[in-house]
C-alpha cells in the first residue's frame, strides 16, 4: 500500500498542476545550481525528475522532521553525480537544507557537495558517486531490514517494515559490483528492495549502447528479480502503476526500467552527452526557462510547490506517529525484544571479560585465534553478524550455534556472500548504515583489492565495519605469488580513517578484536594462515593508546630494537634470542597498529629507545622507511613471492633468523662506526 495517498479527486496523470509544477521546480533548481557552481551534472536531475517526484510524493515513507526515524524508507541515489536531484527533493520536502545551500552547490563548507555524502545534509542515506556502490549499499540495507524484521516483528506489532528504493543509471548497472549485488539480492529474495533504472541511453562518451547492449531486464529476471519497463518517463500514471506493482512483489526485488531523456527540457542538449556533466550555459539555460515558461529568477520555488510538499511531509509525520504507537505497544508486550532494535549494534558492556585468553608457550594461527574470539562473542553479542566470500572455513569466521540467512528465513546471523567480494564490501556498508547490527566480512588479504572501493567509502563515512583479512603474507607458501600479499598492507594503511590491525599472536588478536569493536570507524584485521607462538596476554591499553607493545626486554639498556608486525614478531623474537647469545641486549616491539604507533611517535611518546632499530615486515617497506631514523635498517620486500612451502619462501626472501641477525649486526656495526668516527 502506498504511504502517501493522492489527494481525493486529484488526477494521477501527467499534467496535474501540482505534479507538473513540482517536477519543473526540481529540474530548474538543478540547472540553476550547476550553472551557479560552474560545474556539475544537470542531465540526470532534469531527466529523472518525474520518476523521482512520483516516488517521493506517492510512495516514499519518510518524515523530514525526523530523518533518523528507524522505520523510514531508505532512498539511495546510486547515480551520485546527479546529486542535485536529491538536494532539490530534500529542500522541497523540508529537510534541514535551506535554499542558500543550493546556491552554494559544490562550494567549500557547503551542505551540498558535488556527490552525496552521508548525513550531509540529513536525509542523505549514504555516500555515493563511485558507480554501483550505492546499489550494493542498498542490498545491504534491504538485507538488514529483513534480518531485523525476522528478529523483532510479531503478528500484532510489525515494527520493522520499510523499503529500500534506489535510483540507478546506466553506469551503475555496467559496473561489476551491480552484477554481484543483483545476483545476491535475487538469491536472497529481498522483496523490499526496488531499483528505478534511469534508462536514458547516454554516457559521457556517447550513447550507452555503443559500449553496452545488455538485455538489462532479462539479466535481472535471471537473477530472480521482478522486472518492468515504463516506456515514457514523463507518464506519471504509468510510473505510479509500475511502482505499485513493484511494491506488491514481496517475494523478490524489483527493477523498474524507466526510459527518460537526459537534460529533459533543455532545447539543444537534451538527449545528448552534452547534458551530462557540464552547466547548460547562459543561453541554453535561458532557452530552458522559456521552454518551461519559468520565471527569470534563479532558484525559484513556487509557493504552491512549497505548500504541496508541506502537506506531503505532514502525511509522513503522521505515518511516523502511527509507527511510534505500534512500537510503544510492542515494547510493552515484548520487553525482551526491545533491545533488538537499538542496542544490539553496540558491543557488550563486559566485552573484555568475554574475550578468551590464550596459553603462552602454545602455538596457533591468528586466524584461528580470531575464530575463537568470534565463538566466545557469538552467544553474548546478538548484533554481531556477517560472513565471508565463500571462505569461512579458511578465514575462521563462522559463528557457532547460529543459522545462515536464507531466502526463507532471515533470522540467522551468518550471511553467505558467495564469491562476490565487491558486493560483500558494499553490502556490509549498507548493513552498517541501516543500523541494528555490527557487520563483519572476510576474505584473503590478497583479495582485499576486490572490495577496496567499499572499504574506502566505509572510511569516508566512518562506518563500524570489521574486515577480516587472512593469509596475510608470503608464508601462504605453495599457492604462490598470486595469493601472497606483498603490497596490500601498505595499500590499506594509505586509506585515511581505516584502522589496520596486524596482531603478532593469539592474545594480541583478542585485544585487536576488542579495539575493533570499540572503534568508531572501519577496521581491517589482518591475520596469519600459519601457527605462531602465543605470547603473554596484552596488559593495559597499549595497543589502543600507542599501537604497540614490548614483547621482549632484557632489562638492560638495549643495544638494538627489533620492530615487527604479525607473523614477523615471532621471527624477531627468535632473532633476539640468537643475538642475546652473542651478548647483545635486544628489545622487541610488536606494532599491531602502525598508524596509531606513528601518531604516538609524532606526539612525543618515548616508544623507541635511542639505539638503532631494525624494522621487519614481509611487505613493501615504504611506510616503514618513513618512520625509520638515520642508522636504522628496514627489511621489506620489493618483489613478489614464489610458490613453495611457506618456510622455504620466507628463508629464500630473507625472512629467517640468520638473515635478521646479519642485518642487525650490520646495523650495529654502522652505529659503532659512527661513534668511532
Amino acid at each position: 500500500m502506498r504511504l502517501v495517498e493522492i489527494e481525493e479527486g486529484a488526477d494521477r496523470r501527467a499534467g496535474t498542476d501540482a505534479d507538473a509544477l513540482a517536477i519543473t521546480t526540481i529540474r530548474m533548481l538543478a540547472a540553476d545550481a550547476v550553472q551557479a557552481a560552474g560545474s556539475g551534472h544537470p542531465g540526470l536531475p532534469m531527466g529523472a525528475a518525474a520518476p523521482a517526484w512520483v516516488l517521493w510524493s506517492r510512495f516514499l515513507r519518510h518524515d523530514p522532521a525526523d530523518p533518523e526515524w528507524p522505520d523510514r524508507d531508505r532512498f539511495v541515489l546510486s547515480a551520485g553525480h546527479g546529486s542535485m536531484l536529491l538536494y532539490a527533493l530534500l529542500h522541497l520536502f523540508g529537510y534541514d537544507l535551506p535554499r542558500d545551500e543550493l546556491r552554494r552547490f559544490r562550494q567549500w563548507g557547503s551542505r551540498t557537495p558535488g556527490h552525496p555524502e552521508h548525513r550531509c545534509p540529513p536525509g542523505v542515506e549514504t555516500t555515493t558517486g563511485p558507480l554501483g556502490q550505492g546499489l550494493g549499499n542498498a542490498v545491504g540495507m534491504a538485507l538488514a531490514e529483513r534480518m531485523l524484521a525476522a528478529r523483532a516483528n510479531t503478528a500484532e506489532h510489525p515494527v520493522v517494515g520499510h523499503r529500500t528504493w534506489v535510483l540507478a543509471g546506466d553506469g551503475d548497472l555496467m559496473e561489476g559490483v551491480s552484477h554481484e549485488a543483483g545476483s545476491l539480492a535475487g538469491h536472497l529474495g529481498l522483496g523490499r528492495l526496488i531499483v528505478i533504472y534511469d534508462d536514458n541511453d547516454v554516457t559521457i562518451d556517447g550513447p550507452a549502447h555503443q559500449s553496452c547492449t545488455d538485455d538489462v531486464l532479462g539479466r535481472f529476471a535471471a537473477y530472480g528479480w521482478h522486472v518492468q519497463r515504463v516506456a515514457d518517463g514523463e507518464d506519471l500514471d504509468a510510473l505510479t502503476t509500475a511502482f505499485d506493482a513493484a511494491v506488491a512483489a514481496e517475494d523478490k526485488p524489483s527493477l523498474v526500467a524507466v526510459r527518460t531523456t537526459i537534460g529533459h527540457g533543455a532545447p539543444t542538449v537534451a538527449g545528448t552527452p552534452e547534458a551530462h556533466g557540464a552547466p547548460l550555459g547562459a543561453a541554453e539555460l535561458a532557452a530552458t526557462r522559456a521552454a518551461f515558461d519559468w520565471p527569470d529568477e534563479p532558484f525559484h520555488v513556487p509557493a504552491e510547490v512549497r505548500e504541496h510538499c508541506a502537506r506531503l511531509a505532514a502525511s509522513g509525520a503522521a505515518a511516523r506517529a502511527g509507527w511510534l504507537g505500534v512500537r510503544a505497544a510492542w515494547e510493552r508486550a515484548h520487553p525482551e525484544l526491545a533491545a533488538v532494535w537499538g542496542g544490539a549494534a553496540a558491543p557488550p558492556a563486559d566485552l573484555e571479560k568475554l574475550l578468551p585468553i590464550f596459553e603462552p608457550g602454545s602455538a596457533t594461527a591468528t586466524r584461528a585465534a580470531s575464530g575463537a574470539v568470534l565463538a566466545a562473542l557469538a552467544p553474548e553479542f546478538a548484533g554481531l553478524v556477517g560472513g565471508s566470500a565463500d571462505l569461512a572455513g579458511s578465514t575462521c569466521t563462522t559463528l557457532p550455534g547460529t543459522k545462515a540467512v536464507t531466502r526463507d528465513d532471515q533470522s540467522g546471523r551468518t550471511v553467505h556472500f558467495g564469491i562476490r567480494e565487491h558486493a560483500m564490501g558494499a553490502a556490509l556498508n549498507g548493513m552498517a548504515l541501516h543500523g541494528g547490527f555490527r557487520p563483519f566480512g572476510s576474505t584473503f588479504l590478497v583479495f582485499s583489492d576486490y572490495l577496496r572501493p567499499a572499504v574506502r567509502l566505509a572510511a569516508l563515512m566512518r562506518l563500524p565495519v570489521v574486515y577480516v583479512f587472512t593469509h596475510d603474507s608470503i608464508a601462504v607458501g605453495e599457492d604462490g605469488p598470486t595469493h601472497q600479499p606483498v603490497e596490500h598492507l601498505e595499500s590499506l594503511r594509505l586509506i585515511p580513517g581505516l584502522a589496520v590491525l596486524r596482531p603478532g599472536d593469539a592474545n594480541e588478536t583478542a585485544e585487536c578484536w576488542r579495539v575493533a569493536l570499540r572503534h568508531d570507524g572501519p577496521v581491517a584485521l589482518v591475520l596469519s594462515r600459519q601457527s605462531l607462538p602465543v605470547l603473554e596476554p596484552v596488559r593495559g591499553n597499549a595497543i589502543a593508546a600507542h599501537g604497540a607493545r614490548i614483547v621482549r626486554d632484557d632489562g638492560r639498556e638495549p643495544d638494538l630494537t627489533l620492530v615487527a608486525t604479525g607473523s614477523e614478531v615471532a621471527l624477531a623474537l627468535d632473532s633476539a634470542a640468537a643475538l642475546a647469545v652473542e651478548g647483545r641486549a635486544v628489545r622487541v616491539l610488536s606494532v599491531p597498529w602502525r598508524e596509531r604507533f606513528a601518531e604516538a611517535l609524532a606526539a612525543g611518546a618515548e616508544l623507541l629507545p635511542p639505539c638503532p632499530a631494525v624494522w621487519l615486515e614481509a611487505g613493501v617497506p615504504h611506510g616503514w622507511e618513513a618512520l625509520a631514523r638515520p642508522g636504522d635498517t628496514v627489511l621489506g620486500l620489493r618483489r613478489f613471492g614464489a610458490s613453495a612451502p611457506g618456510r622455504v619462501v620466507c628463508q629464500a626472501l630473507g625472512y629467517s633468523v640468520p638473515a635478521v641477525v646479519r642485518a642487525a649486526l650490520e646495523c650495529l656495526g654502522k652505529e659503532t662506526a659512527c661513534r668511532t668516527n
